[in-house]
């Protein structure tokens, strides 16, 4: 049972992950300042490493990772293609709102897994998600 529930919550933290990647690179594409593209360039990468962190380890449980980010994938592409249709500090905005659901969704579902995969998400995906949604946080702080 354990497994199958840890693959679960792994899938769906994996859904958010590429959704993350997807709707960064998608703002990344339409933003006009350089130093604002680096940072969220840094910002996808940590996601990309998480996305494969994630699916090795819901292999090594036994299970199938995930392809796409079904509906969150869509609806975080609707809302960053509005956001960048009204500039980059709308675009930052609606990322770092994006990294709050992230950080939420570890937050609460962290508890449904068990064992090792309680620890990976505690010790390693957790903190690199802080750190995402912080500089996220502090480069928003920034435009204001």
């Amino acid at each position: 049972m354990a497994n199958t529930t840890d693959v679960e919550t792994l899938n769906s933290f994996l859904r958010g992950e590429i959704s993350a990647v997807e709707t960064y690179r998608q703002a990344i594409g339409r933003l006009s300042d350089e130093r604002l593209r680096s940072h969220l360039e840094d910002c996808m990468q940590d996601h990309e490493h998480r996305v494969g962190a994630i699916r090795e380890r819901v292999e090594k449980l036994g299970g199938t990772p995930v392809e796409g980010s079904g509906v969150w994938g869509a609806f975080a592409k609707l809302m960053q293609g509005g956001a960048t249709l009204l500039g980059d500090k709308t675009a930052i905005q609606a990322l770092e709102e994006g990294e709050d659901h992230g950080l939420a969704d570890y937050q609460r579902d962290m508890d449904k897994t068990h064992g090792e995969a309680r620890r990976f998400v505690r010790m390693e995906l957790l903190p690199s998600q802080k750190r995402t949604h912080e500089r996220m946080s502090r480069l928003k702080k920034t435009l204001h």
